[in-house]
């Protein structure tokens, strides 16, 4: 199965003679992603267990568990922090245990980007606003960039980039990525998982990588297998091409809106075809990004001469280069060598039918054409807007106003196209004239330092600071809920007058309740778009045919006035964007990395304190956590309707004072400026526990009507936070579960919805059906998934919470994919039994579930080598 690599002194281990043995037709058939897993199995496993695999991929099979051995994680600081906290804690178990607490170290190369503890402390229209935030950074997050710092230090093969540099995943697909791994004279493709959903975004230059939770990428990086069953692979053909006037943001939303509803959850999609061949690197990575927002596990395009190109635009070396075009010639992972490949499904998309459009008002999937505003309702009338009385002193906010306009994240900030088109807008605008409404709090926040870079080069960044765009620091903000304060007064008259505000953000996440607390509502569009929504200042605008703004003359402006042709973008594109900007700031940006590796030893144990809220010792290998469930009368601590999302069950941004977490800093001195968010301290599980279920978008059916953290105490009857009524079932040892509908779980791959659900005390959810990466987080914590069977709900079972379940067949055994019973007593003591499915999936998933969870487990083994 080795060969030499063509124009190489490697080495390879070939796909297409790995299965001649087995299957001799099977490798023309095989997808890209299938080729990559097989080529992971030959590679990795002894010929006679090799065989057996491959056999499962070449029939298509989907329920033999294979392993799959990613080369790399990646990392960004809120799940980050979380993971290396739990190794920290993992080596003092081991050492507690009589073990070498050096040992715990990561086996995989690991790069963890601090990318999402930068606030907009300070908007974009002050010129020291980077400055000034960072600073803040700094100073709020100092006792979680020293342990980030021990950790560089204190364990083995993890590379750590320090607050400043960017966003994960555009240094990812930028930089660290070599497409083609070398190792002992072997060559093979860069594999990847990171803690992040849209780690996916690397899918864009035939790198198979996707996100997981914190849990299942420190046993990654432990070097442990990812244990999988084939999920299903769906070609779609892309047609036709982005017509003039539509941005690479138009189609994701587009292409998201088509498959959300084609329903690809769980699945790897292939993109082909004349769009996809034609369609830029650039443009492929925006599309990619947001796989998460289909439901989809990776989004790939296969290498080609657009891959290439982007290697030389990145600054990647010549010989590299070389290599990628060799190895992917060789091995069958070119684009022309898929002319005969087999998909479970075949869908087809034209790009030539996308308009201009937004996402929102809550979800990326809820695409709205601009042509579509008004006539959906998005865009309303001004009589329609907020009529009670408005304090002298404040803006004039209505109904729809625009409170925040952020240019941000890695779907878009890494499309120079985009950003082009975005400085252009802003040129426009200035030269008429036209500025940002007050009440509008702007940013910009670039994925990495070279869209500066090429920015300033066009003459563009003046512009874009001059309608209050200026660069606030390089991070990921809003579309992380880090979008700061707004002022005082806005805040004020949006409590006083329950002003329905809105943001409008370039990212790809608007959930309820996710960008700003005081927000009502959010939507996902184009970075030009941005722009021109913080000049109209309203939603209710019509924005692509109304009125935006008022020149100097005072002559009306329309978008199509500001909106730059596609020859003005592709002239400053190819005239400021080149690689030797690429090359310098990475080589910089590394090489001051690399400076920050002081020469002093640091302890092998990381030194706890006790009066920390950032960074505290966890508690998952604590008997209570690992012990069994009895899944015998348990309560419901809240019954839900569809698309919970993790933003649900763990928010990431602002917390407010009188949340349950707010009042627990307080009571130990913290004050409302030094909160920070519920991300940066989740490396501390007595602030994170306080944080589930914290939305205070949240609806849950047990809250009587309210909106919030709120949920009913059975059976006493009263409402109440969910975090105390959580402590009171604790004290009575009562088991939870949790009854959910459709997509339980879906958005960020974030471990600590998982975590905080079972440190409450849930040990089982019932839904109709999980995001991926959520069902693997839960086995991990050792919480039960079950799903409903087809037809049946919380609903056709008149389910309100109040009612007793129990959980029957399990017998002391998990079996993959098991039919259980739930059991559900009313109050009036009636009991029905109703069949559900055991999800967890594979007989890895059964052994960490029957462990308590993934860390207990890994402990446990560790301990017993020791």
């Amino acid at each position: 199965m080795s060969r030499n690599l063509p124009n190489q002194s490697l080495a390879f281990v070939s796909i297409a003679d790995a299965m001649q043995s087995i299957d001799p037709t099977a490798f023309a058939r095989m997808p890209y992603s299938v080729r990559v897993f097989a080529e992971n199995i030959a590679r990795r496993q002894p010929v006679a267990q090799a065989a057996r695999y491959l056999e499962a991929l070449a029939a298509r099979h989907h329920d033999v568990d294979f392993p799959y051995y990613p080369a790399r994680v990646v990392l960004q600081d809120l799940l980050g922090t979380p993971a290396l906290v739990d190794l920290a804690g993992m080596r003092d178990a081991i050492a507690e245990a009589g073990g070498d607490p050096a040992t715990i170290n990561p086996v995989v190369p690991t790069h963890l980007v601090v990318d999402h503890s930068l606030n907009v402390e300070v908007a974009g229209y002050d010129r020291e606003a980077m400055a000034k935030n960072m600073a803040i950074e700094q100073t709020k997050n100092a006792e979680r960039f020293e342990f980030l710092a021990w950790c560089k230090q204190a364990f083995s093969n993890l590379d750590v980039l320090m607050p400043g540099n960017g966003i994960l995943h555009q240094v990812n697909i930028e930089h660290l990525s070599p497409l083609i791994q070398v190792r002992d004279g072997v060559a093979y493709p860069d594999t990847l998982v990171g803690t992040d959903s849209h780690t996916t975004m690397i899918n864009a230059i035939g790198v198979l990588g996707w996100g997981v939770g914190g849990i299942e990428a420190e046993s990654v990086m432990l070097g442990r297998a990812v244990w999988l069953r084939l999920p299903a692979i769906v070609g779609v053909e892309l047609k036709g091409g982005r017509q003039p006037g539509v941005t690479a943001t138009d189609l994701v939303l587009a292409i998201t809106e088509f498959l959300r509803k084609q329903k690809v959850v769980g699945t790897i999609i292939e993109f082909y075809g004349e769009g996809a061949r034609a369609m830029t690197l650039s443009d492929r990575a925006t599309i990619s990004n947001m796989a998460p927002e289909f439901g989809a596990t990776a989004a790939l395009f296969a290498i080609d001469e657009k891959t290439l190109d982007f290697m030389r635009l990145t600054g990647r070396s010549d010989a590299q280069i070389a290599l990628t075009e060799d190895y992917a010639k060789a091995q069958g992972l070119w684009a022309d060598d898929f002319n005969d490949a087999e998909y479970d499904r075949v869908l087809s998309f034209d790009l030539s039918d996308v308009g201009r459009a937004l996402a929102g008002p809550s979800n990326p999937h809820d695409r709205v054409p601009l042509s579509s505003l008004i006539s959906k309702g998005i865009a309303r009338p001004p009589a329609l807007a907020a009529t009670q009385p408005r304090a002298p002193s404040a803006m004039e906010l209505q109904d729809g106003s625009i409170v925040i306009a952020a240019v941000t994240s890695c779907t878009n900030t890494s499309n120079p196209r985009n950003m082009i088109a975005a400085g252009l807008v802003a040129r426009k605008a200035k030269e008429r004239g036209l500025g940002r409404k007050p009440w509008v709090k702007t940013s910009f926040a670039p994925g990495a330092k070279p869209v500066e870079s090429y920015l300033r080069e066009a003459g563009l960044m003046e512009s874009l600071e001059a309608l209050g765009f200026g660069i606030i620091g390089f991070g990921c903000t809003s579309c992380n809920g880090m979008s700061g304060p707004l002022p005082e007064d806005i805040e004020q008259d949006i409590v006083s007058r329950n002003v329905h505000t809105v943001a409008v953000l370039s990212g790809n996440r608007n959930f309820n309740g996710r960008i700003h607390p005081r927000v009502k509502e959010a939507f996902l569009a184009s970075p030009p778009l941005v722009v021109a929504y913080a000049i109209a200042g309203t939603i209710n605008v019509d924005i692509e045919n109304g009125i935006i703004g008022t020149d100097t003359a005072g002559n009306p402006v329309y978008l199509k006035d500001l909106w730059p042709t596609d020859e003005e973008i592709d002239s400053l594109l190819k005239a400021s964007v080149h690689g030797d900007q690429y090359l310098r700031i990475y080589t910089e940006m590394f090489r001051n990395a690399e400076r920050l590796d002081g020469a002093d030893a640091v302890p092998a144990r990381f030194p706890w304190r006790e009066d920390s809220n950032y960074i505290r010792r966890p508690p998952y290998w604590q008997p209570a956590l690992t012990r069994a469930a009895r899944f015998d009368q348990m309560r419901a601590i809240g019954v839900f309707g569809d698309n919970v999302t993790t933003d649900d069950l763990s928010p990431s941004g602002a917390i407010l004072p009188e949340s349950a977490a707010g009042e627990y800093l307080i009571a130990h001195g913290v004050t409302a400026a030094e909160f920070n968010s519920y991300g940066t301290r989740r490396g501390d599980h007595q602030v994170a526990i306080r944080a589930t279920f914290a939305n205070n978008r949240l609806h849950n059916e047990m809250a009587d009507g309210k909106e919030g953290s709120i949920t009913r105490m059975e059976p006493d009857g009263g409402t109440m936070r969910f975090f105390d009524a959580a402590e009171k079932y604790i004290e009575r040892g009562q088991e939870l579960i949790v009854i959910a509908g459709k997509n339980y779980g879906s958005g960020s791959s974030r471990d600590w919805a998982a975590k905080g659900v079972r440190l409450i005390g849930v040990r089982a959810v019932v839904c109709e059906n999980f995001e991926r990466i959520h069902r693997s987080n839960l086995v991990g914590m050792g919480v039960l998934p079950l799903e409903f069977p087809e037809g049946v709900d919380r609903k056709t079972l008149g389910i309100d919470g109040s009612e007793v379940f129990g959980i029957e067949g399990l017998n002391g055994q998990i079996v993959p994919l098991m039919s259980l019973s739930l059991r559900i007593t009313r109050k009036n003591g009636d009991v029905l039994i109703v069949p559900v499915k055991c999800r967890i999936d594979t007989e890895e998933e059964a052994e960490i579930f029957s462990a308590g969870g993934l860390l207990p487990r890994i402990a446990h083994e560790m301990g017993k080598a020791a």
